[in-house]
């Protein structure tokens, strides 16, 4: 597990989250680095681009939502391996962070959804399959729907920056095994 250096090198099956859930960690990563982007720049696009860009960034955002209800599925089902010993501050914020990203990464595509069907677009995902919605078109719902989809895309990029600030913590100053867990 560490060598000669006391560098981490990898851990055993039973110290590692389920298979299924370091897939879905992964896939969410790669989504939300590429869905986040997109969303704040969607505005300053010419106009003959805009319908593809919130075409792709809402269908992508819908996939997060399903694979993100997935994951937590699995969390339910599968729960999470030991981590490595850590002061008791620092498991509390770990938690805290990863709980708050598991309820931001479900809550803000359902947001950015019922806002885009209260602005009176209705989801289409990859423009191949409609997706109905609960809400129709309501200017008095869109803003505090787009509102709070906003608010949520903030708090998961501070809450990005705080898990990856734990991912440099313990892999590169502690030199744990931490990362190897989800890897």
């Amino acid at each position: 597990m560490y060598d000669e250096r006391g560098i981490a090198q990898g851990l055993p099956q039973a110290s590692r989250y389920a298979a299924a859930s370091r897939v879905l960690h992964w896939i969410v990563a790669a989504l939300v680095l590429v869905v986040w982007p997109a969303g704040m720049v969607i505005e300053f696009l010419a106009e003959e681009n805009k319908t593809i860009a919130y075409l792709l960034h809402e269908s992508f955002g819908f996939l997060i939502l399903w694979i993100m209800l997935a994951r937590l599925a699995v969390r339910l089902v599968r729960g999470a391996p030991a981590h490595e010993p850590m002061p008791p501050w620092q498991a509390r914020l770990a938690g805290t962070v990863h709980v708050a990203l598991y309820v931001a990464l479900i809550a803000m595509p359902i947001a950015g959804f019922l806002a885009t069907n209260a602005f009176g677009f209705p989801l289409s995902l990859f423009g191949i399959l409609p997706i109905p919605s609960p809400v129709g078109k309501d200017a008095a719902l869109a803003p505090i729907f787009m509102t709070i989809h906003m608010v949520l895309g903030w708090t998961i990029l501070v809450l990005f920056l705080l898990h990856l600030g734990g991912v440099l913590l313990h892999h590169v100053f502690r030199r744990d095994a931490t990362l190897y867990r989800i890897i």
